[in-house]
């Protein structure tokens, strides 16, 4: 295969793999938003897929070209100053080929520009994984595909094992398991989400209103002097977070490699989809982001007087629709424990049903129905029944995320678990993440006392 064909195909790869993250992220996105994809997005996709097409043909017209050169017979004459490779006898005239003086042949492993490394599947590699360790005590040979990954050196060297002990997964692999991490059920894609190279980002903010301070409109009257206002911005700074998965595997287990594929793949997803769920609602800050439903900008909406405890009246649903902030509701999401479910079926605004199950309500897909309108997610993170937050509604425009580009960090090492005779298997994702107010908004003086804001959620009963 000659340089320039590997080159082209490694760029289509490279394309094709830019162009299914701009579908996904684009459809997670304008899911949340409840529209379909924008002009501006269906031309940049429609550039991506030219692009990947120009390539295509250009792999197929170099493919025929190398083709055609395989065929030719003919003998080429030697170049001034060159030497010649003469072939080897046969029944036709003898071919050279002309080598020009100071000429070099370079060789590249063509399995680095494989986004699985060579290996068939993730069992297939596991499987490698495990065969190093026996290479350690001279058993076996090291699988080659695994020496080409060994991680980073450390102070110590190691012949037959990755430099720190470990290898490091092949790309592919790691972004699967990634993109399971934010499917369906998963909040990342609902923030005002920023991938970064760095570890931290600094955004600027601004809390003001057009009734309040900061930078306002003045009607003016012909020939005075227009009144001015002042801006008044703040910043804040998100540092990522990490959260690991630290899967140990027995030994037998990672004999059989299709059983291994199946179990730890969506393991680890689904603790990164909990975890990374539970610090968008609820973190504590600190050594994990800081969730919405602990910060200061949340409405907590008081339960009707008289109201009995394990109980949902259609008043509370309504009071805390008109809590929320101005703007946000086709943003909006509700977040309920699966135990409101029998206060909700029945429950009517006159004659017409608030509560819709999944094939009746305006939207289906990561849905359990919709409530007044806005999708319904029964979720086990919410507070139990009766509790404060057992029903929250939330706009996660008002929250934002920052995440590591590159998606999941993976990889493996032998020697944590060695005398269990257990091979472990890390996740890292990193991710921090705050909400973009501190404190709920005021309306205008004289309109109304009651404050609004992204996150507004149902109080004890």
């Amino acid at each position: 295969m000659s340089v320039k064909l590997r080159a082209l195909q490694a760029k289509k790869a490279e394309l094709v793999a830019a162009a299914r993250k701009f579908n996904d992220e684009t459809d997670a996105r304008a899911q949340a938003e409840n529209r379909g994809w924008t002009v501006e997005e269906t031309t940049q996709y429609s550039a991506m897929r030219d692009s990947i097409v120009a390539t295509q043909a250009s792999i197929e017209r170099e493919q025929a070209l190398v083709a055609e050169e395989a065929g030719l017979q003919a003998t080429m004459p030697p170049m001034s100053g060159a030497s010649t490779i003469a072939a080897p006898p046969a029944a036709a005239a003898p071919a050279t080929v002309a080598v020009p003086a100071g000429a070099r042949i370079s060789v590249e492993e063509n399995v680095m520009n494989d986004p699985r490394r060579g290996f068939r599947s993730f069992g297939d590699f596991s499987r490698a994984v495990r065969g190093a360790a026996l290479a350690a005590t001279g058993a076996a040979a090291l699988d080659r595909r695994l020496s080409m990954m060994a991680a980073a050196p450390t102070t110590y060297g190691n012949e037959s094992n990755g430099a720190d002990g470990g290898f490091a997964v092949p790309p592919e692999f790691s972004q699967e398991i990634w993109r399971l991490s934010i499917e369906d059920g998963s909040l990342v894609p609902m923030t005002l989400n920023t991938e970064t190279s760095s570890n931290s980002m600094v955004f600027p903010k601004d809390e003001t209103t057009p009734w309040g301070s900061g930078v306002q409109a003045y009607w003016k009257g012909e020939g005075s002097a227009s009144g001015q206002s002042k801006m008044q911005l703040g910043t804040e700074m998100l540092r990522l977070k990490e959260l690991m998965v630290l899967v140990p595997v027995t030994n037998e287990l990672l004999e059989d490699a299709p059983a291994l594929g199946s179990y730890l793949t969506p393991l680890a997803s689904d603790r990164i989809q909990w975890k990374t769920n539970e610090a968008i609602l609820f973190g504590t800050g600190g050594a994990q982001p800081q969730g919405c439903m602990n910060s200061n900008a949340l409405v907590t909406v008081a339960k009707e007087s008289g109201q009995a405890t394990q109980t949902l009246l259609q008043a509370n649903i309504s009071r805390m629709r008109s809590r929320l902030l101005t703007g946000q509701l086709k943003n909006a999401i509700w977040i309920g424990n699966p135990d409101i479910l029998p206060a909700l079926e029945g429950m009517t605004v006159g004659q017409i049903p608030i509560f819709l199950p999944p094939g009746t309500g305006i939207r289906e897909g990561g849905y359990d129905g919709t409530l007044n309108g806005r999708p319904l997610i029964l979720s086990e993170h919410a507070a139990a029944f009766s509790s404060q937050s057992d029903l929250s509604l939330i706009s996660l425009k008002g929250y934002r995320t920052i995440t590591k580009a590159g998606g999941l960090e993976t990889a493996t090492s032998m020697h944590l678990y060695f005398d269990a005779n257990a091979t472990a298997f890390r996740f890292i994702f990193r991710i921090d993440g705050q909400p973009v107010m501190q404190a709920p908004v005021t309306p205008p003086t004289g309109k109304s006392t009651n404050t609004r804001s992204y996150f507004v959620t149902l109080g004890a009963r």
